[in-house]
């Protein structure tokens, strides 16, 4: 769980500041790697939302929380999982409102196009807000495992963390 944790943080932070127009006037191979990050990405959101549903949560609230620290740990967390699978969904919805086949990566063809612009236009702006708002819950939840570690001191960065960065914490 590990790797994927920390295996999906560099996409996020690439979605965040990749504006996919400037990234098309860059060039067909910037806007190709942009799609290669999308479908790595997806795919990674998809492992986790797998991992979930067979699985269940990794993580459990641990001793030192207080009884409204563990309804939100749960409840971040589970809004996280869905929120990976809610925003690969809307890249499909994308691709499927789409007038033209857009392809993940230039490898897999996302959906079949439909040709409803208009629905499109309302789906892009849903899936960029929808992005965002998952952001700033991935960063409230970094903020609640700070929180955690420093000021209940339970080690909750060390649980997560590679070993090679448990000398600083």
């Amino acid at each position: 769980m590990k790797w994927l944790h920390w295996g999906i943080l560099p996409f996020f932070v690439w979605f965040l500041f990749a504006d996919p127009d400037a990234l098309r006037r860059a060039g067909k191979w910037v806007f190709r790697f942009h799609s290669v990050m999308g479908l790595i990405f997806v795919t990674l959101a998809l492992a986790w939302t797998a991992t979930y549903l067979r699985s269940g949560l990794a993580s459990r609230p641990g001793p030192k929380l207080p009884c409204w620290a563990r309804r939100v740990h749960r409840a971040m967390h589970v809004t996280l999982v869905w929120g990976l699978f809610l925003v690969a969904f809307g890249g499909f919805l994308l691709g499927l409102t789409s007038t033209v086949t857009l392809w993940a990566g230039g490898i897999i063809p996302i959906a079949p196009p439909m040709g409803w612009p208009k629905l499109n236009a309302l789906v892009g702006d849903a899936h960029t807000y929808q992005f965002y708002l998952l952001a700033g819950l991935a960063a409230a939840h970094a903020g609640f495992h700070i929180w955690r570690h420093y000021h209940l001191r339970d080690n909750a960065l060390r649980i997560m963390a590679p070993k090679a960065m448990h000398r600083w914490l």
